[in-house]
C-alpha cells in the first residue's frame, strides 16, 4: 500500500510539473472530440468559449461558390464542390461548419501557432479565416482532405482577431461518418497533421503531441479514480477523453446523442467566468453537435433554453436553386429557435471573409 501512495504521490507531482510547463496563458478557450458508436453512430461536438460576443449567426451556402483566399492578387481560388450550414465569427470568418457529405470542419484556439512567412514567392496565399471552409468546401472525406493538405497547396495567412490587437492563431480539427479524424496545426511554421481515429479529442494549449502526453498520465490513473476538474485546456482534454469513451458506445441514435451532449456541457464553462489569475479560462457562448450518421447540425446557445437543429438533407444546395441563406442568432446568440429550422434561414448576401 505505502509504494502504491508513494508511486501516485509521483505521479502526481510529475502531471503537475508538466501542466505547469506546457500551458501557456491564453484567453479563449474550445473543446471538440468525436464519439465512435456501434451501428454507425459517430458524433462531433464542440463548445464556443470566448471571452466577449464572438458574433455567430449560421449560413447556408450551396455549391459551385467562386471564393478567393482575400490575401491580395496571388490569393488561392476555388468553385466550392459542396453545399455546407456554417456557424461563423463575427461574419467574417467559418469557424465551425459541416458539408453535405457528412464532414465535420472546426477550428479552435492555439496560442502557440506559428505560420510560414507569406511572400511574394510564396504559394498562393489563404486567408485563416476561410481554412475551415475550404475543406468543407473541397472534401467529401477527412481521408481525401488529409491527402490534399499534406501537400500544402497554399500558405495560411493570419491576421489580428477583429477589434484586438492580437494574432489570430488557430488549429483545425475535422472529422467524416466513418469516424476518422485529422487534426493540423502550424508549429514553428511547419505544418503538422495527426491523423487516425484514435485522435478523437482537442482543446487548446499546449501543442497537439503534448497534450496527448498529458492525458497519458490521467489514462495510467484512471477516469473512475479520479479527473482533474478545472477549466484550463488539458484538464478539459482529459475529461473529455475519458467520458467519450466510458459514455455507452452501444446504443440508439438518440441515445448516443444524448449521452454527446452530456459529455460536451461537461466540459463547457460556466457563462460569466472570470478568473483574473487565469485568462485561459472563458465563458463557453455556444455548442455545435454534428449527428454524421442521420446529418443533423445542432445548435446550442448558452443565453436560450432551446436546442435546436439543420436537418442538412432538407437543405437545397445545388448551384442552380440553392441560395445563401442566413440564421439570424441574435446579440450574444440570444435569438430563440427550436426544432428543426432549415425553413427559418432567410435569403443572404454571402458573408465576406477577413483578408489582409
Amino acid at each position: 500500500m505505502g509504494f502504491r501512495f508513494r508511486q501516485w504521490r509521483k505521479l502526481t507531482v510529475q502531471l503537475c510539473a508538466l501542466s505547469l510547463f506546457a500551458a501557456p496563458m491564453h484567453s479563449y478557450a474550445c473543446t471538440r472530440f468525436v464519439y465512435l458508436g456501434q451501428d454507425g453512430n459517430v458524433v462531433t461536438a464542440r463548445s464556443m468559449d470566448w471571452k466577449y460576443d464572438i458574433g455567430s449567426n449560421l449560413y447556408i451556402l450551396p455549391r459551385g461558390m467562386e471564393r478567393n483566399g482575400e490575401v491580395g492578387p496571388n490569393s488561392l481560388r476555388w468553385t466550392a464542390k459542396y453545399g455546407s450550414v456554417v456557424t461563423t465569427a463575427y461574419d467574417v470568418s467559418t469557424t465551425d461548419g459541416v458539408n453535405e457529405a457528412g464532414l465535420y470542419a472546426g477550428v479552435l484556439w492555439l496560442t502557440e501557432s506559428q505560420y510560414p512567412k507569406y511572400e511574394a514567392s510564396s504559394k498562393p496565399g489563404l486567408t485563416i479565416a476561410a481554412w475551415t471552409q475550404y475543406v468543407l468546401d473541397n472534401f467529401s472525406s477527412v481521408a481525401e482532405a488529409v491527402a490534399v493538405l499534406e501537400k500544402e497547396p497554399f500558405t495560411l495567412v493570419t491576421d489580428n482577431v477583429p477589434g484586438q490587437q492580437r494574432l489570430t492563431t488557430l488549429h483545425l480539427a475535422i472529422s467524416d461518418a466513418s469516424g476518422d479524424s485529422a487534426v493540423f496545426e502550424y508549429i514553428n511554421g511547419k505544418q503538422v497533421i495527426h491523423h487516425g481515429r484514435q485522435y478523437q479529442v482537442m482543446t487548446n494549449s499546449p501543442t497537439y503531441d503534448q497534450q496527448l502526453a498529458l492525458n497519458s498520465y490521467w489514462q495510467q490513473i484512471g477516469g473512475t479514480v479520479m479527473l482533474p476538474g478545472t477549466n484550463r485546456a488539458s484538464d478539459r482534454f482529459a475529461r473529455a477523453s475519458f467520458y467519450v469513451n466510458a459514455i455507452p458506445q452501444k446504443s440508439t441514435s438518440d441515445e448516443s446523442l444524448a449521452s454527446v451532449f452530456s459529455v460536451i456541457r461537461n466540459v463547457s464553462v460556466p457563462l460569466g467566468i472570470a478568473t483574473p489569475d487565469q485568462p485561459e479560462i472563458s465563458s463557453t457562448r455556444w455548442r455545435t453537435v454534428f449527428d454524421h450518421k442521420r446529418k443533423l447540425y445542432f445548435f446550442e446557445s448558452a443565453m436560450t433554453p432551446n436546442t435546436f437543429w439543420v436537418d442538412i438533407r432538407k437543405v437545397d444546395f445545388s448551384k442552380e436553386t440553392g441560395r445563401v441563406q442566413k440564421l439570424d442568432l441574435g446579440p450574444h446568440q440570444s435569438h430563440t429557435y427550436s426544432g428543426e429550422v432549415s425553413g427559418s434561414f432567410v435569403p443572404a448576401q454571402p458573408f465576406v471573409f477577413q483578408g489582409i
